[in-house]
């Protein structure tokens, strides 16, 4: 919880109007008992009843004043508590949001997506409700407890003997919480990351669980994982539920004895010859009592506070996981500038391994690629194409040897220059809520409508966009459900197109495209990206036909690199995957 402190710097002053409020507000509290048991012993009791009035009537005036000036300064405090609070968990969400950006591949599947949504939502909610309890309270425990304490003492010294049972006995029952309770918060986060997983996966895949008639099998995981969630937290609320009563129970069996241990020494007085004494007994009995009570609240609070903490900590922990996490992209620490740009690239002896992986996805991958140059990259699944390209961009750092951009080593550059001259386009086609031109503007904040028009043209997205009402208003959807699978390729494809990067990258984008539709746009990318270094990751032989260099890839190793022709007669890998595409008539040709 510490080291997440300094989130709350920016609420200083906050804070402190705060925690200064609570004490005047808490401190005026001890006073009123008081002036209450002045009322009883010196207004209702007073032997001249019109002298008792006044003395009522101002009392209470000062009172009502009092409690008046109470509620104001409760309210302000209380803003900006909540003001502090809020900010800080503002700031929390915001450092934990920055953090995931920054994290690899790798660092995020560490985790996983569903754990990290709940650590940015509930665990930094329960931390945010940890603070605003620890400002509203932690002035006012000891406050209450000792100033309520001091005044019980002041009003009845054998009667204050209580307070030495309220206190062991709530002890007591926090260290019960501790011992038995605090385990199961950490027990009922996991299960709700779990839930949480289940969930995610079940709605992005939705489709997938119709067409296969999986439906009852992935109700049937929910309902588990609801019902573990589900029964931890009932175990949890039926402990509850016997501690509170019986907290309770001894609480009023202890006013109970206190008024019973009161009435006795009142008893014990004669009535004659005490009678000043014993009508004053009954005010300062009363506010006792109360003093008692804020003694009772006190300690509670405590106990609160002693219950949440260790909830928080737990929270803390899963948070500062991800804040600490030393992610495997790392920025250098004197990075260089890029000289004046010219779209080269080059892997040399380029090997990748995975964490804990026993054999490298990639070996030995060495070639080089310029400007104007279109390179494809083919080769079975799982050979590692995807991987290669993704070295490009940094999502993960190669194992051993080095992939340099403009002649310089990738990781001498910050990660901010190295993305802002390439455009890279997923296997995946991921589209934002929002409108076409939002989404355009990904690719260029302050992109014109002719610089859209044109990327949509070079994409082959202009006539379904120009089609539509709204054109470049046309509002898509999450992940762009409201599009198709080739349309949504296309406008991924545009964004990237606008960006106008030194080198464009194509992670099989053009798998949803129909071959005329391909053939248009590989065309197209031709006439108009003539200074761009191209590489295209494609499983379709025919889009990679008039590649200016073709890599072919077997087991994470170069097998073969050259022309389409080259290749037919020096590469048998390739050849198989041509056959298995094309006919000998399209070979022929």
């Amino acid at each position: 919880m510490r080291k997440l402190l300094h989130y709350l710097k920016p609420y200083k002053k906050e804070t402190v109007f705060a925690l200064l409020l609570h004490l005047v507000g808490y401190a005026m509290t001890l006073v009123l008992p008081l002036m209450m048991s002045l009322i009883i012993n010196k207004g209702i009791n007073n032997a001249d009843h019109e002298a008792g009035l006044i003395y009522i009537k101002n009392i209470g005036l000062l009172m009502l004043g009092l409690s008046a000036f109470g509620v104001a300064v409760s309210v302000a405090a209380s803003y900006f508590s909540s003001k502090a609070s809020m900010g800080y968990g503002a700031n929390l969400r915001r450092a934990l949001f920055h953090k995931v950006e920054g994290l690899s591949e790798c660092d995020l599947e560490k985790i996983g997506t569903a754990s990290l949504i709940t650590r940015s939502t509930t665990d930094v909610n329960r931390i945010q409700e940890t603070m605003i309890a620890c400002l509203n309270i932690l002035i006012a425990m000891p406050i209450m407890l000792i100033g309520g304490t001091a005044m019980a003492i002041f009003m009845n010294r054998k009667l204050a003997v209580a307070i030495l049972i309220v206190i062991p006995v709530v002890g007591l029952i926090a260290y019960f919480f501790k011992v038995k309770i605090i385990p199961l918060f950490k027990d009922e986060r996991k299960k709700t990351d779990a839930l949480n997983k289940i969930l995610r996966e079940k709605l992005s895949g939705i489709r997938v669980i119709r067409a296969f008639n999986r439906t009852e099998y992935e109700d049937e995981r929910f309902r588990q994982a609801n019902f573990d969630l589900t029964s931890i937290g009932l175990y949890i609320a039926r402990l509850f539920s016997v501690l509170w009563p019986f907290a309770f129970l001894l609480l009023y069996s202890l006013l109970i004895g206190v008024v019973w241990v009161g009435g006795k020494e009142i008893d014990r007085l004669d009535a004659a010859t005490h009678a000043v004494e014993i009508s004053n007994m009954v005010g300062d009995l009363q506010a006792f009592l109360i003093y008692i009570l804020i003694v009772v609240v006190a300690v509670s609070l405590a106990a609160a506070l002693f219950i949440m903490f260790p909830r928080a900590a737990v929270s803390a922990r899963r948070i500062l996981e991800v804040l600490d996490l030393e992610t495997m992209i790392r920025e250098p620490e004197h990075p260089k500038q890029f000289p004046k740009a010219d779209g080269s690239l080059a892997f040399r002896e380029v090997s990748f391994g995975y964490p804990g992986a026993s054999e490298p996805v990639l070996s030995g991958i060495d070639f080089a690629c310029g400007a104007g140059e279109v390179t494809a990259i083919i080769g079975g699944t799982g050979c590692g194409k995807s991987t290669l390209v993704n070295l490009i961009p940094r999502f993960f750092d190669v194992s051993c040897g080095q992939i340099v951009l403009d002649g310089l080593d990738l990781r001498d550059v910050t990660l901010h220059d190295l993305h802002e001259r390439i455009a890279f386009v997923p296997q995946q086609a991921t589209l934002f809520r929002g409108t076409v031109a939002d989404n355009l503007r990904y690719g260029k904040e302050d992109a014109t409508e002719e610089e859209m028009w044109e990327a949509l043209r070079i994409a082959c997205a202009e006539d379904f966009i120009r089609d539509s009402e709204q054109q470049l208003e046309t509002q898509i959807t999450q992940n762009g459900t409201n599009l198709s699978g080739g349309q949504k390729q296309r406008l991924a494809i545009a964004r990237a197109l606008i960006k106008k990067a030194e080198v464009l990258i194509f992670d099989d984008s053009f798998s949803a495209l129909d071959f005329k539709t391909d053939a248009r746009l590989r065309q197209n990318i031709r006439q108009s990206l003539q200074n761009t270094n191209v590489i295209i990751v494609a499983q379709r032989v025919g889009t990679i036909l008039d590649a200016d260099r073709i890599i072919v890839l077997e087991d994470g190793k170069v097998c073969g690199m050259g022309k389409h022709d080259e290749l037919l007669e020096t590469c048998p890998v390739y050849r198989e995957i041509v056959e298995s595409q094309l006919t000998k008539e399209d070979l022929a040709r």
